[in-house]
This record gives structure tokens, C-alpha cells and sequence, in this order.
């Protein structure tokens, strides 16, 4: 998480999201406050528009659906309001207000892109936060540097097991659907580092 934006007395739940519902640019909120988030480089937006294009094309006839990070996550059981890369669903979606409809609390499938500032947290205490959502079942890294995926899928016990690809040939499976590390990399080594 960057700095905070208000520090001098702490926000509900309710506070953040009426600042959130209205404000020009996307921030987290954590116990009370609420944290800027850095913009996204081309190759980030690149690899996220590539992975919604695959997935996407994948679950026409399914019963998934797939959010980029325009779509608001809250995690109940820790209180964390973010913006997820990629999330997908599967079958009854929930939603924190009915009336809005724009902060979601089932994801089972979420996927972030790794930049230099955010590294270390998606890869720590993001990722803890993110084991207390019940519905999520795959959790999945990907770097914007080189051709390098990260997947952690949790199995019934509740452990999470890792899998890891870096070659370019690489096919992965996300939930029953396959992506080739091509494709999701389409248009971006080429274009150099973070």
C-alpha cells in the first residue's frame, strides 16, 4: 500500500466509499484509511487487456464472468477495499450493495500484474488478505518484464499449491480454461522493462 491520504482521523467503510464513489481516481482503504493507487504502465495495461481477451473468449457459453480493475473487491473478514487486475466469478455473484453494484465480495479467480511498487505487496500481505475470501480458489502472478507466471490454487484441505511458468510455449490453466503465455504476453517483451 502507498502513503495514505487521510491520516489525521480514521474513515469508516461507509466514508471510503462515498469519497470512492465520486472521486477521479481509485484508492484503497485498510482499518480506516485510505491509500492512493499508482497508475498502471503500458505493458500492465497490455498484459490485463490480453488476459481479459483470452478469458473472455473462453467462457461465452460458461457460467463466469470476468471484471478488470474498474470492479471494487471487499473482503469481509479483514476489511480491505481494492481493485483487483482480474477478477472472475462463477454463478451467483455477491455484491456489497444491491444498489450499487460495484463493489464485489466472490471472486474466485484473481489475477495481478506485478509492477516494481507493488511486488512485495501482492506477493505478501495482499495475498493474506486475500486467502480470507471463502469463494477464491486461484490466486495468479504475472510479471511485466519477462515471461513469468505465478499460480497458487487452493485445494480442499485449504493449502495452496504452486505452480510457476516461464517459458513462452508455457500453456496455463485458469479454472478450466487455458491461456497460452503468448498470448497473454502478446505486444509487450518487445517493448523492454517496467
Amino acid at each position: 500500500m502507498g502513503i495514505p491520504l487521510q491520516k489525521p482521523s480514521l474513515l469508516t467503510s461507509e466514508e471510503y466509499l462515498s469519497i470512492e464513489r465520486t472521486a477521479e481516481s481509485k484508492s484503497e482503504y485498510y482499518q480506516g484509511e485510505i491509500f492512493a493507487m499508482a497508475g498502471a504502465s503500458a505493458c500492465h495495461n497490455l498484459i490485463v487487456s490480453n488476459m481479459v481477451v483470452e478469458i473472455g473468449s473462453q467462457i461465452k457459453n460458461k457460467d463466469y464472468r470476468i471484471y478488470s480493475s474498474d470492479m471494487r473487491l471487499n473482503i469481509l473478514k479483514n476489511g480491505l477495499y481494492t481493485y483487483p487486475d482480474i477478477m472472475v466469478t462463477c454463478g451467483l455473484e455477491h455484491f456489497s450493495d444491491d444498489n450499487h453494484l460495484d463493489t464485489l465480495l466472490n471472486p474466485i479467480l484473481i489475477v495481478e500484474v506485478l509492477s516494481q511498487s507493488t511486488e512485495l505487496y501482492d506477493r505478501g500481505n495482499k495475498f493474506e488478505m486475500y486467502r480470507e475470501l471463502d469463494s477464491l480458489m486461484e490466486y495468479v502472478l504475472v510479471s511485466q518484464s519477462k515471461y513469468h507466471v505465478e499460480q497458487f490454487i487452493r485445494q480442499d484441505s485449504g493449502k495452496w499449491i504452486f505452480s510457476e511458468y516461464k517459458d513462452k510455449e508455457s500453456t496455463i490453466q485458469l479454472l478450466d480454461l487455458e491461456l497460452n503465455m503468448i498470448d497473454i504476453y502478446k505486444n509487450v517483451i518487445q517493448r523492454g522493462k517496467e
